[in-house]
């Protein structure tokens, strides 16, 4: 009864009032782009702490890969780097190989891969594409990079200790994990890394969690899940695995961790130092595989179905043609999702499996490789007679295509498990893993910084060396990792420090001498697009409204860092965001906020 009743222009003026306050409040340093919770801030911050991660993490290969080839031989900036306890006389020591070999892949897998693809991409496109001010949580997602880089520092910290990092392989295997007498790199180093990926794991679930939250509630008006972009699928699909697999990882290192310091024994079984038994008995290495493997396999997706979500955006945009198959392409990364709980046995046929159990994961397995192959059709068909506009973006997206098939073909000998035992733990496995997994997400990863720069930045980054960046680094990335396949078969095993007591590997030394110089070749390749990327940010020439000419919403905002992304008031979809090319349309590209034609048919319903 006497309550004063808001009419619409108040609350819109109220509304804009609370804005401008905001954006007043937005322009301190600290607030802008240290603590910020603008979606498009924070990926900014999780691609450049990616970038460094990755910087570290190659050269980190670069040196273990120079010792691989050339064992025993002296090279003086490897002592420059690793000091004299770590690199003497320039040559590696054993511990360091095996440290440099285990942050390696942690650093790849974790920080750059998962936390550089899905934090920059997810955080950037969620609010842009669906059509929502920001994410559901501002404050969380501050909070998602914060643990993020926490996590990422305490990794590096733990390189400079006094015994070394962590050294287990990146898989931390006990009982060389769970015993500090068992190496250098399993104590303080490996509980450092234990603590690092506890708050990796924080990071990724809050992430997640805000993920999904958007996409679902945050929709703009006529944004029904039939016309998001394939993009945002593929993330809303990879924020649902890591909230469903990250929590067992978690459970994994707390038991890990109870084992190392409370004298548990979840891991632990019969194990004799120095001639005397352990006084703890009854737990099961095994145990810590399955916990492991069943993030460790979703995991690999969670990589994967980011960049393939990004490669389906850019091969339609880049074709001129609608996206084969929208609705196959959406159902092939539901069944992926679903099926890679079911598979992660595939890791494990050589741990004394029971061979009936071990004949249901090569089951499954072979049978992910059907929406696996669906998703490869579907390119090549969007490819085929389209109007193709060779980005540098879309080389990249192409040369996604090539390694995920590449790397599948491998995938089927090793999810067989009698083919699998002949070359379980030898360079065939990293052959096949570094392609599927390392380079088809690196490639995304590339394609997705060259298409949405002008979105992040503002600006355009050099055409011509983004081509040269592709060339070099796609010949430089098969150099490396191909003949590793025929390493493999030859029988030569992963994470070794030298082969030389093995005389069978003698001829096979020019064949890791090649290896190494791909390597070092594919990371100066990486020297030109760091160039590109810092230098473009400062100097690119000025990107335009629609550089490639998209149907997605994000085209539409203003190019500039807008708090809220529309001025005014948000778009409204009315068709899906593949209309490209589309018969009776007055250009080649059809944007979502066009309203249908009369007789015109929506390409989402069909």
């Amino acid at each position: 009864m006497g309550q004063h009743t808001h009419t619409a222009t108040e609350v819109d003026v109220h509304a804009h009032a609370h804005e401008a306050h905001h954006e007043h409040h937005e322009e301190g340093f600290w607030t802008k782009y240290i603590f910020s919770q603008d979606h498009k801030m924070i990926s900014r911050q999780f691609l450049i702490t990616a970038i460094v991660m990755a910087v570290v993490a190659m050269v980190m290969s670069v040196i273990f890969r120079m010792q691989l080839a050339w064992p025993g031989e002296k090279f003086a900036f490897i002592n420059s780097i690793m000091g004299d306890k770590w690199g003497p006389d320039g040559i590696l020591n054993p511990n360091a190989y095996l440290a440099l070999v285990t942050m390696h892949g942690t650093i790849m897998v974790f920080m750059v891969l998962t936390g550089g693809l899905s934090g920059t991409f997810a955080n950037l496109l969620i609010p842009y594409q669906v059509g929502a001010r920001d994410m559901a949580s501002g404050f969380l997602n501050m909070l998602s990079y914060w643990f993020f880089f926490a996590s990422s520092l305490i990794m590096l910290i733990s390189l400079y200790l006094p015994d070394g990092a962590a050294s287990a392989g990146w898989t931390v295997y006990p009982p060389l994990s769970a015993l500090e007498q068992a190496i250098p790199g399993s104590k303080m180093g490996m509980t450092l890394w234990l603590i690092s990926m506890s708050l990796f794991i924080v990071s990724s679930l809050l992430g997640g969690l805000n993920y999904i939250v958007t996409v679902i509630n945050l929709r703009t008006k006529g944004m029904k899940m039939t016309r998001l972009p394939l993009t945002i699928w593929a993330i809303l699909i990879t924020a649902i695995l890591g909230v469903l697999s990250f929590p067992v990882l978690l459970s994994c290192a707390l038991l890990l961790i109870f084992d190392r310091l409370m004298g548990t024994s979840f891991y632990l079984s019969d194990i004799y130092i120095d001639g005397h038994p352990l006084t703890q008995v009854g737990g099961s290495p095994i145990l810590f595989e399955h916990l492991f493997w069943f993030l460790g396999h979703p995991e690999v997706y969670i990589v994967l179905l980011p960049a393939l979500g990004i490669t389906s955006e850019i091969i339609a945009t880049c074709s001129r043609k609608p996206i084969f198959g929208y609705r196959a392409m959406i159902g092939s990364m539901l069944a992926i999702g679903f099926l890679s709980f079911i598979v992660w046995g595939h890791h494990m046929f050589m741990t004394g499996m029971n061979p009936f159990l071990g004949s249901v994961f090569v089951f499954t397995t072979l049978l992910i490789a059907i929406p696996s192959a669906v998703k490869a059709f579907n390119y090549i068909t969007t490819l085929w007679k389209g109007n193709i506009q060779l980005t540098p973006a879309m080389l990249f997206s192409i040369g996604l295509v090539s390694t995920f098939i590449t790397g599948g073909v491998t995938g089927i000998i090793l999810a067989d498990s009698t083919l699998d035992i002949n070359v379980h733990d030898t360079y065939f496995v990293v052959a096949h893993f570094h392609i599927v997994m390392g380079l088809s997400a690196i490639f995304g990863m590339f394609a997705g910084v060259y298409h949405w720069f002008p979105k992040m930045f503002l600006r355009m980054m050099n055409k011509k060396l983004g081509y040269l960046h592709f060339w070099l680094t796609f010949l430089g990335a098969f150099g490396v990792f191909f003949p590793m396949h025929f390493l493999g078969m030859s029988g030569v095993p992963r994470r070794y420090y030298e082969n030389s007591n093995f005389p069978m590997f003698d001829n096979l030394g020019d064949i890791n001498e090649f290896v190494t110089y791909s390597a070092i070749f594919a990371a100066i390749a990486q020297g030109i697009f760091l160039f590109n990327f810092f230098y473009s940010i400062f100097r690119g020439p000025k990107a335009p409204q629609n550089p490639w000419n998209s149907n997605t919403i994000e085209w539409t905002t203003p190019m500039a860092n807008t708090h809220g992304n529309w001025p005014g008031a948000l778009p409204v979809v009315h068709r899906w965001a593949y209309d490209y090319s589309k018969p009776g349309a007055a250009d080649d590209f059809v944007p979502q906020t066009v309203p249908l034609a009369a007789n015109e048919h929506d390409g989402g319903d069909h």
